[in-house]
């Protein structure tokens, strides 16, 4: 057994270069992959969301994600959440920031409104950035498996789910 607590848990992507293109790579996880690249104005193909994008992105869909758990567990009539997330930072060295605009859909009262505005505050995601994080960086000689482990269960799934269940 690893004597790091962390070890064991966790959701794996492994990220490699396509050799297409200088900046093109693949992102694998266990139920997928994406194409990550840099805008064709510098250097990139083009050919899919930045890294930044895929952090906005995240952002936008475990808010959505949390809020939509929320509301069924409410029974509340939301029919439709989307979520804009501009991200920007003034220098390499400033503080970034993300602006969220949520759009809640379907006959909801101001309280539930204002509810679910608080619980977007909950999503792991949101969390998980405002909070920092630590980074562990090794070096490894061999060439890394292709394929993320399937072993390790779904982590987001879950801290949205006690997101939604710690809001009453």
């Amino acid at each position: 057994m690893s004597a790091d607590p962390l070890a064991a848990v966790g959701e794996e992507v492994v990220v490699a270069e396509t050799g297409v293109g200088r900046l093109q790579v693949e992102a694998r996880t266990a139920s997928g992959a994406i194409l990550i690249d840099e805008p064709v104005s510098v250097g990139g193909l083009g050919s899919g969301p930045n890294p930044y994008d895929l952090l906005s992105a995240a952002l936008g869909a475990c808010t959505s994600m949390t809020l939509r758990l929320y509301a069924e567990r409410k029974g509340w009539p939301l029919t439709r959440v989307q979520i804009s997330v501009l991200h920007h930072r003034a220098s390499v060295d400033a503080r970034d920031l993300f602006e969220r605009t949520i759009s809640l859909e379907g006959p909801l009262d101001d309280a539930q409104r204002a509810q679910l505005m608080t619980i977007a505050e909950r999503c792991p995601v949101h969390r998980t950035l405002e909070r920092g994080s630590e980074i562990r960086t090794t070096l490894t000689a061999a060439a890394m498996t292709a394929e993320p482990s399937l072993a390790k269960p779904p982590e987001h799934m879950r801290d949205c789910e006690a997101a939604v269940a710690g809001a009453g």
